[in-house]
């Protein structure tokens, strides 16, 4: 059996990451567990999920933010999402443009 490198399983995580978050966004049933193995595929080969996507789901409970589910606030220099499934919140700092 032939050893594939790192680097090359990372990339191949990434793609499929990028996958399941267009298939989330396209199918709002199974968005949910989609979110689920995008996470578990990351942190299978120790790959961050990108930061477009990062603010896509709650990490507390991986529920995909559809219209409605969450609520977003500005506070103190930073976004605050607010998730309505398991009542817990996330901040990002805001991003300053030049």
């Amino acid at each position: 059996m032939q050893k594939i490198n790192k680097n090359k399983l990372k990339e191949i995580a990434l793609e499929r990451i990028k996958i399941l978050f267009r298939e989330a966004k396209l199918n709002p049933e199974k968005a949910n567990r989609y979110v689920e193995l995008a996470r578990k595929i990351g942190m299978k080969v120790n790959l961050s999920i990108p930061k477009e996507y990062k603010r896509k789901y709650c990490k507390h409970c991986n529920n995909y933010f559809i219209l409605g589910n969450y609520r977003v606030r500005t506070r103190n220099k930073m976004i605050v999402y607010y998730c309505l499934n398991c009542k817990k919140y996330m901040k990002f700092k805001i991003q300053k443009s030049l």
